[in-house]
């Protein structure tokens, strides 16, 4: 363990961490563009520079081991003075449309620009027109926003394990033509300024806006921690709701899957808002479908059920359960088919 002074404060942390880590366990959050917990810190944006007693020079929190003793202060004029001017340069070759932009509430460049109170570029902008990569049916990159953090490339590398990213050599993000892009999305969850987007920021958000205008009381968006239920992994989500509308998924930092989703858990969303989705049982009457309540349906199954097992028996029933729900709830239905049913054709769809 090291004893280490942050902010005045004496903290005892473990051996081997970062400045930036042992800050967070402190309870202080430093800012950073170019950092993620489940990647080696191998770069960094100099935004978590922090002074440390007896170094002339400001310190990178990112990659700077603590140390027994170490004094560390991470709010110092010097220190706010530096992350200006990283966040400054960054702007100058960043396009300034964040009030047009769509995804403004999570662009971290912006946050920080506002937090400290940078408005304006140091030097003229210096911003090329790439043209949107749009290949994708899920996912927009947009190069003009890439500042290099590389992060996007190596989730895709490291923890996905696909490749389907490269920085070019003009230094933004682009897709390698040769490998497949299995479309997870991890991507666009881990770039910090948008540069890759969900198609329905593009297509959507002018629509959204309309929408809301209708509205008299615009609601802000929240997150709604649930388990996504397409397969049996069970990967912890955080379904974005907006006008108690589902309109984005975000994983959770947890086991089983830490921060990392699939295809069908990051865009396999829509079904929820679909028209068609059916909201309540259905009950054919006269050679029609009509809406009836929970209790009316479980009336007629059990009538249809007994009328069955008294004709024909036990044999005649089977049950086939599903990925989708969970143990427990799987471990119920094979109870309710042997016991009540009082059979044992049961079976489960992961033998497909």
């Amino acid at each position: 363990m090291a004893k280490i002074t942050i902010d005045n404060q004496d903290y005892e942390v473990k051996d081997n961490l970062t400045i930036f880590e042992a800050c967070r366990q402190a309870g202080i959050i430093l800012p950073a563009l170019m950092y993620d917990d489940r990647l080696e810190p191998v770069a960094s944006c100099e935004l978590s520079v922090v002074e440390v007693e007896g170094e002339k020079e400001l310190v990178n929190a990112c990659t700077q081991i603590v140390s027994d003793g170490m004094r560390i202060q991470t709010q110092t004029e010097r220190v706010k003075e530096a992350r200006k001017k990283v966040l400054s340069s960054l702007l100058s070759a960043h396009p300034l449309d964040c009030e047009h932009c769509s995804t403004t509430t999570q662009c971290k460049l912006q946050i920080y620009c506002q937090e400290y109170e940078v408005t304006q570029p140091t030097e003229t902008a210096k911003c090329k027109e790439y043209p949107l990569d749009e290949r994708n049916p899920f996912y927009i990159i947009n190069p003009n926003k890439c500042i290099a953090c590389n992060l996007c490339v190596r989730v895709c590398n490291e923890l996905q394990g696909v490749g389907a990213l490269e920085m070019s050599e003009e230094g933004h993000v682009q897709r390698i033509i040769t490998v497949e892009c299995e479309s997870c999305g991890n991507c666009i969850d881990i770039c910090p300024v948008r540069a890759i987007i969900p198609r329905r920021f593009e297509e959507e958000y002018a629509q959204e806006l309309a929408e809301q205008d209708k509205v008299q009381e615009v609601k802000e968006p929240r997150a709604v921690k649930t388990t996504c239920s397409y397969c049996g992994v069970g990967c912890q989500l955080e379904l974005i709701v907006e006008q108690e509308k589902v309109v984005d998924v975000k994983p959770v930092k947890v086991p089983p899957n830490n921060g990392l989703l699939c295809v069908k858990g990051k865009f396999g969303h829509k079904y929820i808002n679909h028209s068609s989705r059916l909201t309540t049982p259905l009950i054919k009457k006269d050679g029609k479908l009509v809406e009836a309540t929970w209790e009316e349906a479980y009336e007629l199954i059990s009538k249809k059920f007994k009328e069955i097992k008294n004709k024909y028996g036990s044999a005649v029933f089977a049950g086939l359960s599903s990925a989708k729900i969970t143990n427990e709830e799987n471990f119920l239905f094979q109870k309710l088919v042997r016991t009540v049913f009082g059979t044992n054709n049961i079976d489960h769809c992961a033998r497909l």
